[in-house]
């Protein structure tokens, strides 16, 4: 619908005609996911991890096969959100060799836990041996029980 041929030709029919022609773009669905999401969503797919809560804490542990410290991020986002990443990378190939098969997956891994309430974010660490990362988060302690509080009554 072009507001022009129906008279409207002030700069703002002109801007609100531009805006409605920028989003008529009928190759793209609305519900399409992004790129970017479907990229994450892959990444965290194919990143398997077990969780245990102990009595003070609570435990990722992720395979990590062949990586070094410095492949893997452990990040806390947004306060709550524990962030496990990295990205696996094919080794170089050696002069006179190639593949015969290649099942082995590369490329960017991430996993993202919601920590629960007790969760202490300023007690975290991370620890990779034998291509095991172990991820433990401390337990807050649990809150004092409120005493009551006794007001004193005075005398008008």
């Amino acid at each position: 619908m072009d507001l022009r041929v129906m008279g409207f030709d002030s700069p703002l029919f002109s801007t609100l005609q531009h805006m409605l022609d920028a989003g008529d773009d009928s190759d793209k669905s609305l519900n399409a996911p992004t790129r970017t999401y479907v990229r994450d969503a892959k990444a965290m797919a194919a990143t398997p991890a077990d969780v245990k809560e102990y009595p003070n804490s609570y435990t990722f542990i992720v395979d990590m096969p062949g990586l070094r410290s410095g492949d893997i991020k452990v990040q806390v986002e947004d306060g709550n959100v524990l962030v496990i990443s990295g990205e696996r990378k094919r080794e170089e190939e050696k002069e006179g060799a190639k593949y015969v098969r290649m099942e082995r997956r590369v490329g960017k891994f991430m996993r993202k836990f919601v920590l629960p309430e007790n969760a202490n974010t300023d007690k975290i660490s991370a620890v990779c041996q034998d291509g095991v990362l172990t991820v433990t988060v401390e337990k807050l302690p649990p809150p004092e029980p409120k005493k009551p509080k006794t007001i004193e009554v005075k005398i008008a």
